[in-house]
């Protein structure tokens, strides 16, 4: 290669916009920072009495819902706060992973404020299906895996494509008609085995190693809210309707 055409060649290279190691959104910045200082606070500093008093207070437990208790703030909070709780350093570390994967995308494709939004849908819808299911049980659930599964249903409406010659990389295109994304084989090879696992789950097989019983019905509620309702938040859904 000739001299000039190697110093263009560089000067070419040194042009080109470099997209950093870690480009996080903004809102999952925050909210991963949330779960991991909680997490470390409850781990770490709390006592066993204090750690009992959050988890009763802002861990969704679905007897609370029976109308034998009387009615308290938890009532209203733990529907969301739940899910920056965690189990143990492991169920935080795997949520936070998937949360960096498929929250950015979409963080910077919608925008925090309706990022948020969508990430309090789907936390909703989550533990929705998971009260219809264990209405009367006392077993507190926690963890953001509801929302980062309502986050997967969305890649999932995207097709997963996502435009990294963006400087903060996000999911492209329009949001799919679900018979288009039923007729895509990536797509569809995701969900189903997005929902074998969840389904083998559910059956009790669950990871070696792993002794917390995973709620598996919150990951589908959330999945499911965030696969339907995903062109509510999405900014190109202020436009003419659309059929689904």
């Amino acid at each position: 290669m000739r001299q000039h055409e190697n110093d263009e060649l560089t000067e070419e290279t040194a042009d080109r916009p470099r997209e950093p190691v870690f480009n996080l959104a903004p809102a999952v910045v925050v909210i991963a920072a949330a779960c991991v200082a909680i997490h470390v606070l409850s781990a770490h500093v709390l006592s066993m009495t204090a750690y009992v008093w959050l988890i009763e207070n802002f861990a969704f437990i679905p007897v609370r819902y029976s109308g034998v208790f009387p009615f308290t703030w938890a009532w209203l909070v733990s529907p969301l706060s739940y899910s920056l709780l965690h189990g143990g350093y492991a169920h935080l570390i795997i949520n936070m992973i998937w949360l960096a994967a498929f929250g950015s995308p979409l963080a910077n494709r919608i925008g925090t404020a309706r990022f948020l939004a969508f990430w309090a849908a789907t936390a909703l819808g989550a533990v929705a299906l998971h009260y219809v299911l264990h209405s009367g049980e006392v077993i507190p659930l926690v963890g953001a895996s509801g929302a980062i599964s309502g986050m997967m249903g969305a890649a999932a409406r995207f097709a997963f494509r996502i435009d990294r010659r963006m400087e903060k990389p996000a999911f492209a295109g329009e949001v799919l008609p679900i018979p288009r994304v039923l007729s895509s084989r990536p797509a569809v090879t995701f969900l189903l085995v997005w929902f074998i696992i969840n389904f083998a789950t559910g059956m009790g097989f669950d990871a070696p190693g792993v002794s917390a019983q995973i709620a598996w019905e919150a990951h589908i509620g959330g999945f499911l809210v965030g696969f339907l309702a995903i062109r509510l938040f999405d900014r190109g859904a202020a436009g003419p309707a659309r059929s689904a």
